[in-house]
């Protein structure tokens, strides 16, 4: 067919977005054993009782499953103590964060998100026909003055990653209060927790009473980080009129029948979860401190991963960093497009992947 006639085109805006490009899965020809430490997953793997959940479903497959996944609704609400009602489970956190754009963005319409939050936001941002508003931070994190500085009459939406992803930096919830008290009443907060599972300080709070207690504040979580990422399943805990409205969009069978199964056990196996969170705490510390000692910075994280910054020199860049692990297995993520050039993000592993990646890197920077 010749291009110059007529077809199908996308509406206007659609191809200025830039697609979202996930992390490397895969190391060059003959390397015999890959270390994937590029999109923060549980080295420890789902949940047993997740597994075998997820493997008594296959038998029936020819069944829809239930579209409003009430059973795992219920499951969460008996965790965190909160009304089902008010939870919407999805196909991960990400199709959440799709349809609250969807739900209350249009053309003319802005939406607030830090610099180097989640690539997502803005995608979704301009899939509705808003305009994306990025805001700088302050030594990696999230400033609240500066946010709220640029909300304007046309600001809808603020999206707040806490912890974010994909520096680890927090917001205290003190200041998250005073976010939201200074937002407009039609401007939605939304909470994006989902790394909420692995933060050990006193001063942070995911969300879950606010958005239970406001009209303009929903929390939105994920099972990705606890096992469960090749399922996709995640939820937001948000007011009535909220919820109802993305009822009104999204899928009517959004989540699948074997993700259902497996996040119901996997939420429940609390042994599990602790186990992941403890074996987080020891290696996030000991990787930061190892990193550290190698002349490397390393930007203070909360979450199951370390952003790790270079030399600017080309020798030991990011780019020969990224290159010098792959060709031995360790498969890290390039942060470029999240504004970091010369930064690599590297997932907490196993032990034998964090050690092996440490004595790569020692070796890499004598060279």
């Amino acid at each position: 067919m010749k291009q110059d006639q007529p077809r199908p085109t996308p509406r206007a805006g659609i191809m200025d977005i830039e697609a979202y490009v996930p992390g490397k899965s895969t190391a060059p020809a003959g390397v015999t054993k890959v270390y994937k430490l590029s999109s923060n997953e549980n080295p420890l793997g789902p949940s047993p009782k997740a597994i075998e959940a997820a493997r008594e479903v296959a038998a029936k497959l020819d069944v829809y499953p239930d579209g409003s996944a009430r059973r795992l609704r219920e499951a969460i609400a008996e965790v965190h103590g909160l009304n089902p009602a008010n939870i919407i489970c999805s196909n991960g956190s990400d199709e959440i964060l799709g349809l609250l754009a969807q739900t209350y963005l249009a053309p003319g319409d802005e939406a607030v998100f830090t610099e180097h939050a989640f690539m997502v936001y803005k995608i979704y941002i301009q899939a509705a026909g808003a305009k994306p508003v990025a805001v700088k931070e302050t030594d990696e994190r999230a400033d609240i003055d500066a946010i709220l500085a640029a909300v304007t009459p046309a600001t809808r939406i603020v999206f707040l990653a806490n912890p974010n992803n994909p520096t680890g930096t927090y917001v205290p919830f003190q200041e998250v209060r005073r976010l939201h008290a200074a937002l407009p009443k039609n401007v939605l907060l939304v909470l994006d927790a989902a790394y909420a599972e692995y933060v050990r300080r006193n001063d942070y709070e995911a969300g879950i009473e606010l958005a239970g207690s406001s009209e303009n504040v929903v929390m939105t979580r994920t099972f990705s980080k606890l096992g469960l990422g090749g399922a996709r399943v995640g939820w937001m805990y948000g007011p009535a009129h909220i919820v109802d409205a993305i009822n009104r969009v999204r899928g009517p069978f959004n989540v699948n029948a074997t993700a259902i199964e497996a996040g119901i056990a996997a939420i429940r196996d609390r042994a599990h979860i602790e186990r992941s969170v403890a074996h987080n705490e020891r290696w996030l510390a000991w990787l930061s401190t190892e990193l550290t000692g190698l002349g490397l910075r390393v930007t203070p994280s909360v979450g199951n991963f370390v952003l790790i910054h270079f030399p600017d020199a080309k020798k030991h860049s990011a780019a020969a960093a990224e290159d010098y692990l792959s060709q031995r297995g360790y498969i890290l993520r390039r942060v470029a497009g999240y504004g970091f050039p010369n930064a690599l993000r590297m997932s907490i592993g196993t032990e034998e992947a964090n050690r092996g990646v440490i004595d790569a890197l020692t070796s890499f920077l004598k060279s």
